[in-house]
């Protein structure tokens, strides 16, 4: 099955972390690949203690600020290559792709490797994309879709992101 949790709200990842600790605590290995991602974020403190869950992340600090940079999307490109192989290696019956869709939306991946990622995906595997600005194409290949809209958020309220709910 194909799952995609985007949106402009809060708990698109967690709600694919969960996932993964779901998957894990039934016995299942779990691949997370994090996009657009390099920072030693509290969750991947969590999960190393669990030996079910494998994280590997292709991204720097972070270049959503900015414009990517050819090192961005070669990360990407790595990362979409080692998301194959736990995809199709028979270890893990759940890959998770954090932050795809940012990964799509900034060109560090094609639209065309990504849909085939997606067709290839083995029946017995559970493939997690996760990321705002999922395209209608990756919606439409979906078995589960779900669009968390935010309502209202305390950074529209100066408070910035705290260690162990944000990060």
């Amino acid at each position: 099955m194909i799952q995609v949790y985007t949106g402009n709200g809060k708990g698109k990842t967690t709600a694919a972390l969960g996932q993964a600790i779901r998957a894990a605590g039934a016995g299942h290995n779990v691949y997370i690949a994090q996009f657009c991602k390099g920072r030693l974020y509290n969750e991947i403190k969590a999960l190393k203690k669990f030996k079910q869950i494998k994280v590997e992340q292709f991204g720097r600090r972070c270049f959503i600020k900015k414009s990517p940079e050819k090192i961005d999307r070669q990360m990407a490109q790595i990362g979409l290559i080692k998301s194959k192989e736990a995809l199709l290696g028979n270890k893990f019956k759940m890959v998770i792709l954090d932050e795809i869709n940012i990964a799509l939306k900034y060109k560090l991946i094609t639209l065309e490797r990504l849909l085939k990622l997606i067709k290839n995906c083995p029946k017995d595997v559970e493939l997690v994309l996760t990321g705002r600005y999922a395209h209608r194409k990756v919606l439409k290949s979906a078995d589960l879709v779900s669009v968390i809209k935010e309502f209202k958020h305390y950074y529209n309220r100066g408070i910035c992101a705290r260690a162990g709910v944000e990060f």
